[in-house]
């Protein structure tokens, strides 16, 4: 064998390995990387210069801002207003309390950018509510982690800031277009589970409660338009050029940091320090994941394992449908073993190029990447949100996950929507740039 195919099953047979053996990730990137150079015969300095440099983006300086703005907006009491907006909103319908789970998990997906964020702040109140209405304890648990997964989808999300920086090597991807892309896609998983929903609760003969009042639903919208606007500052001013990607979160955060302490009072000064305490956590986290795996990204381009994988593929078939097929499976399949984040620095450089050699928009894979590694974030056995519904449920993880199994169907659906019918959603960005 040559030196690049031995090196190739080193970098990646170490890194499985360590995954399997319940290693940290980032220690498992890092120690298959640091091997890989020293067999390679290229300088360590190399591998702390690219740790380095992935680390040197002034796009990268809005990812702790948007941490820090769904913190403050998680903290600052928003939670409750979108959820009587979302009552008076959908709650009227067949499975109201269902409906409403799904709608609320949107508006406060474009907030906190967060799964876990999403399910460990309005997990609770939902469950509850949806207990009330007669829905048992694992069908709520697990619709409220599966909406959660909007969070990543709707603007403004940190990880698809992650997916331009990844993609940087390859091409150049449009923060603002990959940001009003999200739309759409976040309503068509809303649409397929609120479908699901709906059946679900004609199933269990579920009552309808309450009746549809614009007065109320005029009302409610003005208690949480406050903490929504900080979405708007997001979105609004990087597609109309008046900030970057970065000026807009750090705005974003002062408009939360103001509408938590003022307008909706829930939090104090004496907060802000346990707010900043759990984002350098999470920050730290995040940094320390960009860091390594930008000596694991230069290995697989030094290695060329992108072109390897490519040839490979279309060696297979050329049809383009089997080969989109076979690209979800593989993000499916590694999103269930390897944390989001991390897993986006992996893939985008190898799938990207194959992507873009079907004649797809980046853009499209981002969302498509998004969405499959959210599904992963539900699985066992590194299923981050799925230990979060949970905690917060009392039910365990093996039941939770085998109750699971018609809502991965149903966000399948939504997958092979994403993938085969990008038109759903690439229109929006398409108009505006």
């Amino acid at each position: 064998m040559s030196t690049a195919t031995i090196a190739t099953i080193l970098l990646l047979g170490v890194f499985l390995v360590l995954v399997f053996l319940r290693v940290p990730v980032v220690y498992a990137i890092g120690v298959a990387s640091l091997l890989d150079f020293f067999y390679l015969n290229i300088n360590p300095m190399q591998m702390a210069l690219k740790f380095v440099s992935n680390l040197n983006s002034y796009t990268l300086l809005a990812v702790p801002f948007f941490i820090l703005m769904g913190e403050l907006m998680s903290a600052g009491g928003i939670t409750d207003t979108l959820i009587a907006f979302s009552k008076e909103l959908v709650g009227w319908m067949r499975g109201g309390a269902a409906m409403v789970n799904v709608v609320a998990s949107f508006f406060f997906g474009g907030i906190s950018g967060s799964s876990s964020a999403d399910c460990a702040s309005l997990g609770p109140i939902e469950i509850k509510m949806m207990e009330e209405q007669g829905y048992d304890r694992e069908f709520s648990t697990c619709l409220t982690m599966a909406s959660s997964v909007e969070g990543i989808l709707v603007p403004p999300s940190q990880n698809m800031v992650i997916f331009t920086l990844a993609a940087a090597g390859v091409t150049t991807v449009s923060i603002g277009q990959l940001f009003v892309a999200g739309y759409m896609p976040g309503a068509v998983l809303s649409i397929v589970l609120m479908i699901y929903s709906y059946y679900y609760s004609k199933k269990m003969n579920i009552p309808v409660t309450g009746k549809f009042n614009l007065k109320n639903c005029i009302k409610a919208f003005f208690k949480a338009i406050w903490g929504m606007l900080a979405v708007m500052f997001v979105v609004v001013g990087v597609i109309a050029g008046v900030f970057t990607t970065t000026e807009s979160a750090a705005a974003a955060v002062v408009w939360s940091l103001c509408v938590g302490l003022f307008i909706y009072k829930g939090f104090s000064f004496k907060d802000i320090p346990h707010i900043f305490a759990n984002v350098v956590e999470t920050l730290g986290k995040v940094l320390i994941l960009l860091g390594v795996s930008g000596a694991f990204t230069y290995l697989l381009t030094y290695l060329r394992i992108p072109t390897m994988i490519a040839t490979g593929l279309f060696s297979i078939t050329s049809n383009k449908i089997i080969i989109l097929i076979l690209l979800n499976i593989l993000m499916l399949f590694l999103g269930c073993l390897i944390e989001m984040a991390c897993l986006i620095l992996m893939l985008t450089p190898v799938i990207l190029p194959i992507w873009m050699q079907l004649g797809l928009s980046p853009i499209h894979l981002g969302i498509v990447m998004v969405l499959n590694l959210g599904i992963g974030l539900l699985t066992p056995p590194v299923g981050s949100t799925l230990f979060i519904g949970s905690a917060i449920s009392g039910i365990k993880i093996e039941t939770l996950s085998k109750k699971m199994v018609p809502f991965y169907i149903t966000m399948f659906i939504a997958l092979m929507i994403l993938t085969y019918f990008p038109q759903t959603f690439m229109w929006l960005p398409n108009l505006l740039y």
